[in-house]
């Protein structure tokens, strides 16, 4: 007889792990506790979209960042990242389920009310209530969350930020969407210009928001650091330049280079534009620092929370 633990698994992609996710990772928990077992996430290593369709799906947050995320807010450490692979994708919808019963101890099952799996997702969330009953298994779908009658979703928080609403995006999130990497080396413009930067390259298949200045958090280990954040391809001083992620902390000057630091978008300033020559640039990285500082001295969030959950 298998006398391994049972767990309550999440299932999902969980990009992001918005507040939709938040409700349903809160149910898989809470449903641990009651039952006495093992709180897990089932989730996948690239987007299944992106696979299927061949379509690219830029991505809210990182496996890692996934992982992290569930840890930290709902004190889920058993994560399991499968590869979504020519097999996963063809996989029966069945055959999936009696993985999740046989192979990974599932005693009860947790997903999204469009929870869709199986070959050409044919598996949905009521033949997933229905075949688990059938196993034994618990289920609950959780319905969707809404936010002024939007429902919460990866692909809606991804219009937001391509359109540069950092704000309504974070309300969706429940936290800031942020950006991390280690500090780069730049060209010393910054520092010429009078407002030294530390500069990121945003993460490969990472989304990027909306190009322009942000209000912005740079999170350096357990430091938090008020900034105003370029993000762009600098029109004025660089021509087919790459896209970077430049960041001016008001008023403190710190050696970061090598330093891995994580860069959360508050406000956007205005959208990225070309300047006639540097003189003008600097005045307005001045008028933006200014700025930036105002926003903060109006809405106090430097170093609190800006969502309470």
């Amino acid at each position: 007889m298998d006398y391994t633990p049972r767990k309550v698994i999440a299932l999902g992609f969980f990009d992001g792990v918005h507040l939709g996710h938040q409700a349903l990772l809160r149910r898989a928990a809470d449903r641990a506790a009651e039952k006495g077992f093992t709180p897990a996430v089932f989730t996948f290593d690239r987007s299944p979209r992106e696979f299927v369709t061949g379509v690219p799906v830029p991505l809210l947050t990182t496996p890692e960042e996934r992982r992290q995320a569930v840890r930290e807010l709902f004190s889920i450490d058993e994560v399991i990242v499968a590869p979504f692979d020519r097999e996963m994708m063809t996989m029966p919808w069945v055959d999936f389920v009696l993985m999740l019963a046989q192979q990974y101890r599932a005693g009860w099952v947790v997903a999204g009310h469009d929870f869709h799996f199986g070959h050409k997702n044919s598996g949905t969330p009521t033949l997933l209530a229905r075949k688990a009953a059938q196993l034994g298994i618990g289920c609950d779908i959780i319905p969707a969350v809404t936010l002024d009658g939007v429902t919460v979703s990866s692909t809606h928080i991804r219009q937001l930020l391509e359109q540069g609403n950092a704000e309504e995006a974070c309300r969706f999130l429940g936290r800031p969407y942020s950006l991390s990497g280690t500090v780069r080396h730049g060209k010393g413009l910054g520092s010429r210009l009078g407002a030294p930067t530390i500069n990121l390259i945003p993460p490969e298949g990472h989304l990027v928001p909306a190009y322009g200045v942000y209000a912005a958090r740079v999170k350096v280990d357990d430091k938090i650091f008020p900034a105003v954040t370029n993000v762009g391809v600098r029109p004025t001083v660089d021509v087919n330049g790459s896209v970077t992620v430049e960041s001016h902390l008001l008023d403190e000057q710190l050696g970061l280079y090598g330093e891995t630091c994580q860069v959360e978008f508050l406000h956007r300033l205005r959208p990225e534009r070309r300047f006639d020559d540097l003189e003008a640039l600097r005045h307005q990285i001045l008028r933006d620092a200014e700025e930036a500082r105002s926003y903060f001295a109006q809405t106090n969030i430097v170093t609190s929370k800006i969502v309470e959950n």
